[in-house]
C-alpha cells in the first residue's frame, strides 16, 4: 500500500549511490571541521542531517548538490535500497553532529567534539568507500530485537535480494542467472 507523497518524507526506496556520495561529502566537511578547527562546520553538518531526516535530500544543501549536480554528471546511477534504515542512519548522524556542535560551541570542549566527529568520519567513510551503512546495520539489529516494529519497514526484509533480482545486470556478471540482462560494455563493443 502506498502512502500519499508528503514533503516531509524520506525516499523509499532510497538510492545507495546518492547516499554514498552524501557520505563522502560528510567525510570531507567533518574532516575540514576538525582539521581547520571550524565549529560552524559541525553546526552546518547537523543542519544538513536534520534536513535529511525530516525530508530526505530536499532540505539538505549537500543532498541537493549530490542529486542535482554530481549524480547527473555520472549519468544518474541508481541502486535502490530500503529507505527506513537510511533515514535511521541519518538520525544517528544528526545525534553525532548535534553532540559535537554542542560540546564544541556550548561547552568549549574541542577535544571531545573532535572525538565525536572522528567517529562520524569513520562511519561515513565506511558508507562512502565500502557501502557499509553502520546505522543501517544497527537498524536491522534493533528490528530483530523487536525494538523497532516490523511495520516500520515491512519491505526491508530481503530488500537487497529482491533489488538484485529486479535490477538489470550485465551479461558478464557471474550472479546474473535468471535476471534481466543488459549487454556488457565489451559485448556492446563487439556488436
Amino acid at each position: 500500500m502506498s502512502r500519499p507523497h508528503s514533503f516531509f518524507s524520506f525516499p523509499h526506496p532510497a538510492n545507495e549511490v546518492s547516499s554514498r556520495l552524501i557520505a563522502a561529502g560528510v567525510v570531507i566537511l567533518a574532516g575540514l571541521a576538525v582539521g581547520l578547527s571550524q565549529p560552524w562546520l559541525a553546526v552546518a553538518l547537523a543542519v544538513g542531517y536534520l534536513g535529511r531526516v525530516a525530508a530526505g535530500p530536499r532540505l539538505s544543501l549537500l543532498g541537493q548538490l549530490v542529486n542535482r549536480v554530481v549524480m547527473p554528471a555520472f549519468g544518474n546511477p541508481r541502486r535502490p535500497v530500503a529507505g527506513p534504515p537510511k533515514r535511521f542512519a541519518q538520525a544517528i548522524g544528526l545525534a553525532f553532529t548535534a553532540s559535537a556542535a554542542t560540546l564544541w560551541l556550548g561547552f568549549g570542549l574541542e577535544g571531545p567534539a573532535y572525538g565525536v566527529l572522528g567517529a562520524l568520519i569513520g562511519a561515513a567513510l565506511l558508507e562512502a568507500a565500502l557501502a557499509f551503512c553502520l546505522g543501517c546495520k544497527v537498524f536491522g539489529l534493533l528490528m530483530q530485537a523487536g525494538a523497532i516494529p516490523a511495520s516500520v519497514c515491512e519491505e526491508c526484509e530481503n530488500w537487497e535480494s529482491r533489488a538484485r533480482r529486479a535490477a538489470p545486470v550485465r551479461e558478464d556478471d557471474p550472479g546474473a542467472e535468471g535476471r534481466l540482462l543488459r549487454p556488457s560494455s565489451s559485448a556492446a563493443g563487439r556488436a
